[in-house]
């Protein structure tokens, strides 16, 4: 059987006020076209279809397309909700959906009950899994205690239990929206977790033949059977190195898995680039980045005259500007935006209590009462989203 496996399209995302919706459309048109071309049984989504809970019209529009198109192709589309996803919202109308193929997985209460596929070779078994977040669905799912390892691990016992009751033979996959340890992450991700343990080892995925899973944006192979595909476009200069695609997975009759990458277009190339001023405006070797989507990064031990504006004589695509001065102290220079690059709540909060109080820092108590405010309000947005 032949997967298309693909994750975090975050629908109606910008970069950097530059609206990618065009970029992703022309993705979405790229996944069709790869699910005629080669054949694909079933494409695989495993979460964050949506950048935000409430998603704009153009990007709910966009969705709806994708799924007719593939629902008029004929072939089953199975799909879960991540983080970034409201799961309410993006299940309303699962049962009718399915009815066309496309099978929505948001509700944690149905973790044991697979999609089934068929081929040649017999069933496969597809079990979706959304996005656990563990203080709401630990007494529901069984687990020991509200954490990721614990409650996801609650899941696949429960796909376990169910694959174990199938004919002999039955190939499983599993879908799953989770920061793997091993896994490397970028700046365009959203933190699982506040404080608490956000990974969860791969062994939480024994007993299945793939898993296809969401949340980090690099695609990556953790073993040969866990693979993340990441998401289809750069969602942060962090990623100017990745090589966006998604996994075409063929699942043999034994269930081994071969795996081929399958290139996602790309509307604009990333550069990074650094240097002083003049070096940047004069420099051969920059010239090739002149219609890229551009990061400078400027040195200069004193801040220039009118850079962004110089810059973009040169770089017309340029979109982010940031000071590193190679002389004298940085922190005069330093942006607020490159003081919490790649810091979480937690560590923002605690930089401020020592700024505030002239270098010295929040002692363990403090930390804990700042852990678990921000856990408390995540779980209570969690909560307020899905109530009735």
């Amino acid at each position: 059987m032949r997967l298309l496996h693909t994750s975090d399209w975050h629908l109606g995302r910008s970069f950097h006020r530059v609206s990618l919706l065009p970029a992703q459309r022309a993705y979405l048109d790229h996944l069709v076209e790869t699910v005629t071309a080669r054949e694909v049984d079933a494409v695989l989504v495993a979460g964050d279809v949506y950048d935000r809970a409430v998603p704009p019209l153009a990007a709910v529009e966009l969705f709806d397309s994708a799924l007719h198109r593939l629902a008029a192709l004929g072939v089953p589309t199975i799909m879960i909700s991540g983080n970034h996803d409201s799961a309410r919202r993006l299940g309303v109308g699962a049962g009718l959906m399915e009815r066309g193929g496309v099978h929505l997985r948001t509700d944690p209460e149905r973790c044991g009950e697979p999609v089934l596929l068929d081929d040649a070779d017999g069933p496969v078994a597809c079990y979706g899994l959304p996005y656990l977040e563990p203080a709401l669905v630990r007494d529901s799912l069984g687990a020991g205690r509200a954490a990721h390892t614990e409650v996801l691990g609650a899941a696949m016992d429960r796909v376990r239990a169910d694959l174990a009751a199938r004919p002999a033979g039955t190939r499983s996959v599993v879908l799953a929206h989770a920061f793997v340890t091993g896994g490397e992450v970028s700046d365009s991700e959203r933190d699982l977790t506040v404080g608490g343990v956000a990974s969860v080892p791969a062994a939480v995925f024994d007993g299945v033949d793939y898993v296809a899973l969401g949340h980090l944006h690099g695609c990556q192979t953790l073993t040969e059977r866990i693979r993340y595909s990441g998401s289809p476009l750069a969602y942060s200069f962090s990623e100017a190195t990745h090589r966006k695609s998604s996994w075409l997975i063929d699942l043999g009759a034994d269930g081994a898995v071969t795996a081929e990458r399958v290139d996602a277009p790309v509307p604009r190339p990333l550069a990074r680039l650094r240097g002083r001023l003049e070096t940047l405006l004069t420099d051969p070797a920059a010239e090739r980045h002149a219609e890229h989507w551009v990061e400078a990064t400027l040195t200069d031990p004193e801040r220039p005259a009118e850079p962004m504006a110089r810059l973009t004589e040169r770089f017309p695509h340029i979109l982010a500007l940031a000071f590193d001065p190679d002389e004298g102290p940085a922190a005069t220079f330093a942006s607020y935006a490159q003081r919490v690059r790649g810091r979480g709540d937690q560590e923002v909060a605690e930089d401020f209590v020592e700024h505030v109080r002239e270098g010295r820092a929040a002692d363990d108590g403090e930390r804990a009462v700042l852990r678990a405010a921000f856990e408390e309000v995540r779980v209570y947005e969690a909560a307020e989203e899905v109530a009735p």
